[in-house]
């Protein structure tokens, strides 16, 4: 499987702006830039993307490993917190934390800690990724 993602960036880095699109049209022309990665000003940026990317890809590998131990989970949100850092040599994404709250009939806590450690390690997008992955996993009942 491949599919894309594109963008446009017209100016200079503070002044400049940019506007990201999808394959799938999910994104079209969306507006990205200085302003919006650095400022909290509306518009996207690169790691809000990520984070999105990884929370899904995450819920959906942990569904996919739920579901060989005959657990199917009635709702789990996740959400990934990405840590941009200023290093040496510029700036990196140093960090993700993943918080989840899942809600799975049948499940104990013990399996729900080896099923989610094996869900973070395997998810593509976290094998993707040099940084530090960490997770906070709540079981609710």
């Amino acid at each position: 499987m491949k599919t894309n993602g594109s963008a446009i960036w017209k100016g200079g880095i503070k002044d400049g702006k940019g506007a990201i699109s999808t394959q799938s049209g999910a994104l079209k022309e969306y507006p990205y830039g200085f302003a919006s990665r650095f400022e909290g000003k509306p518009g996207t940026n690169p790691e809000e993307l990520i984070g999105a990317a990884h929370a899904g890809c995450f819920t959906m590998a942990l569904s996919l490993i739920l579901g060989e131990a005959k657990l199917v989970a009635e709702q789990m949100e996740t959400k990934a917190e990405v840590t941009l850092d200023k290093v040496d040599d510029g700036y990196a994404i140093t960090a993700v934390h993943l918080t989840l709250k899942a809600k799975i009939p049948g499940a104990d806590k013990a399996k729900f800690e080896e099923l989610t450690a094996k869900a973070k390690a395997g998810c593509p997008v976290s094998k993707l990724l040099n940084a530090k992955i960490t997770l906070d996993a709540t079981l609710l009942t």
